[in-house]
């Protein structure tokens, strides 16, 4: 199960939201390339980046930190992170400009909902390994434009859509628990796995290695890995405990 430890960009910083309200930010970091270098000297093989402005539909300049981190040398050298990536990206345009700064993948959220088109296209032309669907859930229905809507498409609707459209890939994110330290909602995770037949990345809400411990009873029903956030930020526990408990 690979561990992704998380970078939220607003305005060039590293920050945490709860629930996602942009009034309810944390500061971590003013320096995101020092804090990616953290998490890649601590084991991470992955790191999950999102650009809260662009999810906001706000401008920023947090794609150059991004074009940095991706262009940093790491220690140790031997590393070779990967960067998935989301927030904003509401155009082929957009989605191309981000792959082309090096990124193993993108996570398309609004768009799967307003412009499935979009995704199916963009499936044909990178192929299912680099574009993922984010599936932002508030009380089982979608959200959208930085969560700040919320449609009357349920997440299981969402994922047997992107299904259809070629997406082999989601990330789930239960909003009411993100960055709150509640625990994983991992009954809606496994479910989700189960009924749509897709690898899911489980996020919102970890707060103790028992979550870890919880997802990873259930990872053959295609639970793929666990994005954190809050509680490595807050010390609940190491990264390196939650890589050698996730088993990647």
């Amino acid at each position: 199960m690979i561990v992704f430890p998380a970078i939220d960009l607003r305005r060039g910083r590293c920050v945490r939201l709860r629930q996602g309200r942009p009034e309810a930010e944390t500061v971590f970091s003013d320096d995101p390339v020092a804090m990616a270098e953290q998490w890649v000297s601590q084991g991470a093989e992955w790191l999950h980046i999102v650009n809260l402005d662009g999810a906001f539909g706000q401008a920023s300049s947090n794609l150059r930190v991004v074009k940095e981190i991706v262009s940093s040398n790491f220690h140790p050298p031997t590393s070779n992170i990967q960067i998935q990536f989301g927030g904003g990206l509401r155009t082929m345009s957009d989605i191309e400009g981000a792959l082309e700064l090096g990124l193993a993948r993108v996570i398309l959220g609004t768009v799967a909902v307003k412009e499935p088109s979009l995704v199916a296209e963009a499936v044909q032309r990178f192929g299912a390994e680099r574009i993922v669907v984010g599936i932002d859930a508030r009380k089982g229905n979608v959200a959208t434009h930085g969560w700040q809507e919320v449609s009357s498409v349920t997440a299981a609707e969402l994922a047997f859509r992107v299904k259809e459209l070629g997406v082999e890939r989601v990330v789930y994110t239960d909003i009411a628990r993100d960055g709150m330290l509640s625990g994983v909602n991992v009954e809606a995770v496994g479910e989700l796995a189960q009924r749509a037949g897709l690898q899911v990345i489980a996020a919102g809400g970890v707060s103790s290695l028992d979550d870890i411990r919880r997802l990873k009873e259930i990872e053959h029903f295609g639970i793929e890995g666990v994005i954190i956030g809050q509680a490595l930020y807050a010390g609940a526990f190491s990264l390196a405990e939650v890589i050698k408990l996730g088993g990647g």
